[in-house]
C-alpha cells in the first residue's frame, strides 16, 4: 500500500510539473531533497554548490543550476540508468530550501529584512511583510531585478486606489530599496520650528508651504531678514536673501524648496545680531522631525 501511494505521488508530482510549469528555478545554495521509489538507499540531501552541482552518492556530481526540480528529477533518473544501477528508476526531487526565493526590502521600513515568498508578489504585498514604509521614507523606491539585473524605479502612492491599480510585482531573489526622504528646515523664529519631511507625493514643497507647515512667522519674527540656505555638493551652503513679505504679497513668485534647504529667520531682538550660516546649519542637528 505504500509504495503504491508513492508512486501515486510521483505520477501526480510529474503530470504537474509537465504540464503547468515551475515558476522557480533551482540555483547555488539551495537545498535538494532526494528520492528514488522503492529504493530507500538511494534518498539523499544535497546543497548546490557554487558550480550549480549536487554530489550524490553512487553517482556523483550533477549539473542541477536552472534546471526546475522536475527536470533535475530526470537528470538524476538517466543517471541511474546509465550507471547502471536501476532499469526504471522513479526520482522524486523536492526543494526543502530555497536560497534565492526570499525577496531583500531595506531602507526606511519598520521591519528591514529578507522575507520569503514562493512566487511573485506585488510590491505593496512586500512592503507590508516589511511593516510599512516609515514616516521619513521617500515616496520614490528601487527594485533590484535578480534575473535581469534591471534597476526598476517604482512611486509608492499616497493615494490608495492608484497604488492598488499598479501592476508591478517582484519576484523572489529581487530586492527593494526604499531611501530616506528629503528634509527641509524651518529654524529661526517660526511657530513650529523643525526639519519637515518630503513625503507628499509630489515630493515638492515650496517657501509658502513651508511656513504654513511650520506655524507661520510670529509677531517677534522678522521676514523682511529671511534668509536661505542651499547646501553645494562640497558639503557647505549659499546664502541668500529672501523677498518672503513680497511672495507673501503677491508680488514675487514662490520658491521650491530643495532637500536639505534651511529656510532661517531672525528673531527681532536679534536684528542686529549676525548669524552666520554655520551656526544656523550647527542648529539643524538638533531640529525635530515633522511628517509634511
Amino acid at each position: 500500500m505504500r509504495k503504491f501511494v508513492l508512486l501515486l505521488l510521483w505520477l501526480v508530482s510529474v503530470r504537474t510539473f509537465g504540464q503547468n510549469g515551475e515558476s522557480l528555478l533551482i540555483g547555488p545554495g539551495d537545498l535538494i531533497h532526494v528520492q528514488v521509489f522503492d529504493a530507500p538507499e538511494f534518498e539523499q540531501h544535497a546543497r548546490v554548490n557554487d558550480r550549480g552541482v549536487i554530489s550524490l552518492n553512487f553517482l556523483g556530481e550533477i549539473p542541477v543550476a536552472g534546471l526546475t526540480p522536475s527536470a533535475a528529477s530526470l537528470s538524476i533518473q538517466n543517471a541511474l540508468m546509465v550507471h547502471g544501477l536501476l532499469l526504471h528508476p522513479q526520482v522524486t526531487m523536492i526543494v526543502d530550501e530555497y536560497v534565492a526565493a526570499k525577496v531583500s526590502v531595506s531602507g526606511e521600513v519598520h521591519a528591514p529584512g529578507m522575507y520569503s515568498i514562493m512566487a511573485p508578489r506585488s510590491v505593496l504585498d512586500v512592503l507590508s511583510m516589511a511593516g510599512g514604509l516609515t514616516e521619513i521614507a521617500a515616496r520614490q523606491i528601487l527594485i533590484k531585478h535578480r534575473r535581469t539585473g534591471e534597476q526598476e524605479p517604482y512611486f509608492v502612492s499616497n493615494d490608495a486606489g492608484r497604488e492598488l491599480n499598479q501592476p508591478l510585482t517582484v519576484s523572489p531573489g529581487d530586492a527593494i530599496i526604499v531611501p530616506r526622504a528629503g528634509v527641509v528646515y524651518a529654524i529661526g523664529d517660526f511657530g513650529h520650528p523643525g526639519g519637515y519631511v518630503m513625503s507628499n507625493n509630489s515630493s515638492n514643497i515650496s517657501l509658502l508651504e513651508l511656513v504654513a507647515r511650520a506655524g507661520g512667522i510670529p509677531p517677534s519674527g522678522v521676514p523682511a531678514h529671511a534668509r536661505l540656505l542651499r547646501k553645494q555638493k562640497n558639503e557647505g551652503y549659499i546664502e541668500t536673501s529672501v523677498p518672503l513679505n513680497a511672495i507673501e504679497n503677491g508680488k514675487r513668485a514662490d520658491i521650491q524648496l530643495q532637500a536639505d534647504d534651511i529656510v532661517y529667520i531672525p528673531f527681532s531682538y536679534l536684528r542686529n545680531f549676525a548669524m552666520n550660516s554655520s551656526t544656523i546649519a550647527a542648529s539643524v542637528g538638533s531640529a525635530a522631525l515633522y511628517h509634511f
